[in-house]
């Protein structure tokens, strides 16, 4: 079966979309890459617009907005963003070079595009809406197999990888440690960003997962 195919099936009956009430206006740095809540990304820039976005932002402490590309690149034109994304909290930041600049960033709330604009230089702004998490729930006997192969994946990476607190009783830290590890392409990666109820999460990666017998 085909990855994407997975996603055909609905979440369960009830289940509300992501909703939110604060709203932000950020800076975007769309990327062919997803960052998911709790988990940490890796960012080279040198682009002079997310030179000086990450500038201010390391400046005063707030956030930038990482997205997948939708359409375009990732440099030159303003790339088109998917509408659902994470916030980025920069953790650290070197420049090995003279206007090389390597991003550690954590991933924070999620969020959804409003509008945007581009200013002069090619930076996206937009004004965005905080999703609020669903309310914690633990893993289920079901899936409770995906268990033994996060913690197996978890020693490996290592703490600056996937840093604690680990959540391993919590269905929506399991599900986006998870979808951050499975080797598949990024647009399968966004869905499951999208995915508002963690069980259901739950269950497509270890449909996939049980497909290749990496989990029982």
């Amino acid at each position: 079966m085909s990855w994407l195919n997975l996603f055909r099936r609905t979440e369960p009956e009830g289940t509300s979309k992501p909703t939110g009430s604060q709203q932000l206006d950020i800076p975007l740095f769309p990327l062919r890459a997803v960052l998911f809540p709790g988990g940490v990304l890796s960012i080279k820039v040198f682009e002079q617009r997310y030179l000086d976005m990450a500038a201010v932002c390391m400046r005063e402490k707030v956030p930038f907005g990482v997205c997948l590309i939708a359409s375009g690149t990732e440099v030159g034109k303003p790339a088109i963003p998917h509408s659902i994304g994470t916030l980025a909290h920069v953790t650290s930041g070197d420049m090995p070079q003279l206007g090389i600049l390597m991003l550690e960033v954590s991933g924070g709330q999620r969020f959804r595009i409003i509008s945007q604009t581009a200013q002069p230089d090619g930076l996206l702004r937009a004004q965005v809406v905080l999703l609020d998490e669903p309310a914690r729930q633990g893993v289920p006997q079901a899936q409770q197999g995906l268990l033994p192969l996060l913690q197996k994946i978890a020693a490996d990476l290592g703490p600056e990888k996937m840093p604690p607190p680990h959540a391993f009783d919590d269905a929506a830290w399991v599900g986006y440690r998870l979808s951050e590890a499975v080797p598949v392409q990024a647009l399968a990666k966004q869905k499951l960003l999208e995915l508002e109820d963690p069980v259901s999460r739950l269950e497509i990666l270890h449909t996939y997962l049980a497909q290749r017998n990496l989990v029982a």
